[in-house]
C-alpha cells in the first residue's frame, strides 16, 4: 500500500520584508523573520507530502520558507535518527520522526493576474508543492477564455431578469497532477472570493461610499456582501466545470483549499455537488401528467449513480464520522469559530465505494495558534497566519481505477 499526506495551508500574506502589500502594511524585517520562523516550523510539524498554499504573494518567500524547513528538518533527523550502525534503527518511532527534505520537491505557483507590483494594492496568488512531483504542467485557471453569463429570470414569469457576468476569478486555480502509487492524482487548490463586501467606487471619486464607516450604510454594505458572494459561487462553479472535466476523464480528484465559507454553503455545495436522495422512486416524474407518474425503481439506481459518482466527500466529515469528534475550525473570529479551508475528495477515495482505489487514515488540525482576537498574544498569532491547517493522510489500496 501507498501511504501519502495532502495538506491545504493558508499562510496570511507571505511576502518579503519592506513590501507594502496592502495599503500601510507592510512586514519590517523582524516581523518577516518571526513569521519565516512560525511558518518553517509549521510546515516541519505537518511533513506533509503535498501542500497547497494560499496568499503567497512571492515565490522567492515561499521557496525561503521551505528552505529553512529543510535545514531544521536536517537537524532534527541528526538528532532523532539512529545511524545505520545502531541495531534498532528500524524500530517504527523513527520513521514516524523521519523527516523527509523538499530538495527534491515540485513546487507551482500561480500569480495572480490582478497583480501588478504596485505598492499597497498587490494581490495573493497560490503554490502547491509535492514531495511525488507533477505529471505535466501545471494549469492556471484565472482568465476565462469566454465570460461567464448567468442568466436570470424574473420570478413570476418568463421575461429576461438579466445575468451576471463574469470575466475573470478574483484569484487563481492552480490544478497539478500528482503520481502516487501507480494512480495519478489530479489537484486543485483555491481560494475564492471573501466575504468582504465589493463596493463600487462612483466615478470621479476616491473611495466607494460604503467604505465611509462614519457615514454608516447598512443597506450599501449588504449590497457588498451580496456581490461577494455572487462572484464566490460564480468562481465555485468554474473551478466546479473543471472538477468534473476530470472526474469524467476517469481521474481521481482531490480539492484543497480556502473556500470562504463552511461545507453547508451554497458556494461550498456548488463545489462538491448534490448528495443524493435516498429513493428518487416516490418523486414525481419531471415530465408527470398524473399524480402517479413517479421514477422507476431502475430510474432511481440510474439517478443515484449520475448524482454520486460526480459527488465530492468532505474529509473533514469523512473524519468525524469515523473518530466521533464535534469540533474542527480553522478559522476563530470575534467568538466564531468555523472550518472554511476543506479537503474535498472524489468517490475514488470512498471506502463505501466497491472500486475505491484509496481511504483517508485519519484528518489532522493545526489550529492551536487561532485565537478569535481577545488574547494578549493574538496579534502574534494574527502574523503567523489567522487560518488553521489541515491534513488528510491517505493511503491507496488499488493501482486501477
Amino acid at each position: 500500500m501507498t501511504r501519502f499526506t495532502i495538506a491545504s495551508f493558508n499562510v496570511k500574506n507571505l511576502i518579503g520584508p519592506d513590501r507594502e502589500y496592502y495599503k500601510f502594511q507592510v512586514y519590517t524585517p523582524e516581523e518577516y523573520a518571526w513569521k519565516l520562523d512560525w511558518m518553517a516550523d509549521q510546515l516541519l510539524t505537518m511533513d506533509a507530502d503535498v501542500v497547497g498554499f494560499q496568499e503567497i504573494f512571492e515565490e522567492d518567500a515561499l521557496r525561503e520558507v521551505i528552505a529553512e524547513t529543510d535545514r531544521r528538518g536536517h537537524e532534527a533527523n541528526a538528532a532523532n535518527i539512529p545511524g545505520p550502525g545502531k541495531r534498532y534503527r528500524r524500530k517504527a518511532i523513527f520513521r514516524k520522526l523521519s523527516y523527509t527534505p523538499y530538495t527534491s520537491a515540485a513546487l507551482a505557483f500561480a500569480p495572480n493576474m490582478h497583480d501588478t507590483g504596485e505598492p499597497g494594492r498587490r494581490r495573493p496568488g497560490l503554490a502547491i508543492l509535492s514531495r511525488l512531483g507533477f505529471v505535466g504542467a501545471p494549469e492556471i485557471i484565472q482568465n476565462l477564455d469566454a465570460p461567464l453569463d448567468i442568466p436570470m429570470a424574473a420570478l413570476g414569469g418568463d421575461e429576461d431578469a438579466g445575468c451576471f457576468r463574469l470575466h475573470r476569478l478574483s484569484r487563481p486555480i492552480l490544478k497539478v497532477r500528482i503520481p502516487v502509487g501507480g494512480q495519478v492524482i489530479t489537484v486543485f487548490n483555491c481560494h475564492l472570493k471573501s466575504k468582504l463586501g465589493e463596493y463600487i467606487t462612483p466615478k470621479g471619486a476616491e473611495y466607494a461610499p460604503e467604505a465611509v464607516l462614519s457615514a454608516y450604510d447598512p443597506a450599501g454594505r449588504a449590497m457588498g456582501a451580496l456581490r461577494a458572494a455572487l462572484r464566490r459561487m460564480a468562481e465555485a462553479w468554474v473551478l466546479r466545470r473543471a472538477i468534473l472535466e476530470e472526474i469524467d476523464q476517469g481521474h481521481p480528484v482531490m480539492v484543497l483549499g480556502d473556500f470562504n465559507d463552511g461545507e453547508h454553503a451554497v458556494s461550498s455545495e456548488i463545489i462538491s455537488g448534490e448528495i443524493p436522495f435516498h429513493n428518487y422512486s416516490w418523486m414525481l416524474r419531471h415530465d408527470a401528467k398524473q399524480s402517479s407518474d413517479r421514477y422507476t425503481r431502475e430510474e432511481n439506481r440510474l439517478i443515484t449513480e449520475a448524482v454520486d459518482r460526480v459527488r465530492l466527500r468532505s474529509a473533514e466529515k469523512m473524519f468525524l464520522r469515523k473518530s466521533l469528534r464535534d469540533v474542527v475550525y480553522t478559522t476563530a473570529f470575534g467568538g466564531v469559530h468555523e472550518s472554511i479551508d476543506q479537503i474535498y475528495m472524489s468517490r475514488h477515495f470512498d471506502p463505501s465505494w466497491p472500486k475505491a482505489v484509496g481511504r483517508m487514515q485519519y484528518f489532522s488540525v493545526f489550529n492551536d495558534h487561532l485565537t478569535d482576537g481577545s488574547h494578549p498574544e493574538a496579534p502574534y498569532n494574527k502574523l503567523a497566519s489567522d487560518h488553521g491547517q489541515i491534513m488528510a493522510h491517505m493511503e491507496l489500496v488499488s493501482a486501477s481505477v
